[in-house]
């Protein structure tokens, strides 16, 4: 396994990340693509490119979470789909062949009007990503790992799969990661490394919003589960645990460290490559 991190992580300039990032010791960057990536030239992505193998840093995934993140709605899937592919073409052109992305929250009931509408959706966008040899990665997080493995089966596209956040399972869904990956593990194309404390085990998926097929949002009776990010290593995630199920589904790619909030977003990412690596090496 080979230990990155996400570049918005650091809150700087890119050229400016990725030395620090090289600096690190660190092995790849994910790049989150803003909205300006999809009018970048096909020159100025050749640049970003350039100056991640120029920093010795492999790009190992791209975020495609821009603009509202879900792909269940009957009037807005086909927006969100077409605004997938554009990503995709970006990921492409910057030398990578993952595309993590939240699709909204997946019903564990198939009779839910959303369901199908979530099939079809995912499925266009993961054939297209297929096509052109690129992953479409699923983020974990609004639901437990049985529900997405059938929704990923239901789906059927060899261009679908996970990118397996074990700080959102565990500290919103209260779900073991290392079991997530039990169930998903031949789906895993990605991973964050993450880590988080759940305050209380409320719904996951009225945290998140979960919205209606008509765009409304869900109401629920139950209250929203309750979290805190922390530090890697601090939080639920059992690193050993998890780690040795990673290794066990064949999992050799990057854990990509992810760090959304705290005062020293530069000193909690040292100190989670150091923690990794003591981990891996």
């Amino acid at each position: 396994m080979k230990i990155g991190a996400l570049a918005s992580s650091l809150r700087k300039p890119l050229p400016e990340t990725l030395k620090r990032f090289a600096k690190m010791g660190l092995q790849g960057v994910q790049i989150l693509t803003s909205p300006e990536y999809l009018v970048h030239s096909d020159a100025r992505l050749r640049e970003i490119r350039n100056l991640c193998a120029d920093a010795g840093l492999e790009i190992s995934a791209v975020c495609g979470d821009i603009a509202h993140t879900h792909f269940g709605v009957t009037d807005e899937w086909k927006d969100r789909v077409e605004l997938h592919k554009r990503v995709v073409d970006v990921a492409v052109k910057l030398g990578t062949r993952v595309i993590t992305t939240h699709i909204g929250v997946v019903p564990g009931d198939k009779n839910d009007p959303v369901y199908p509408i979530l099939v079809k959706a995912i499925r266009e966008a993961a054939e297209y990503s297929h096509e052109k040899g690129a992953f479409f990665a699923i983020e974990t997080g609004p639901e437990n790992a049985e529900i997405l493995h059938d929704f990923i089966v239901d789906v059927d596209s060899k261009g679908l799969g996970v990118n397996l956040d074990p700080a959102n399972l565990r500290m919103v869904s209260c779900v073991d990661p290392a079991h997530a990956v039990d169930v998903l593990g031949k789906f895993i194309v990605h991973t964050h490394a993450k880590d988080g404390v759940n305050v209380y085990p409320g719904l996951a998926a009225a945290t998140y919003g979960m919205r209606n097929a008509d765009g409304s949002f869900r109401v629920f009776q139950e209250k929203r589960a309750e979290f805190k990010e922390v530090p890697l290593g601090q939080g639920q995630v059992p690193w050993d645990v998890y780690l040795a199920a990673l290794k066990r589904a064949g999992f050799d790619g990057f854990l990509t460290i992810e760090r959304e909030c705290g005062d020293d977003p530069e000193g909690d990412i040292a100190l989670a490559y150091s923690f990794l690596k003591s981990k891996i090496s």
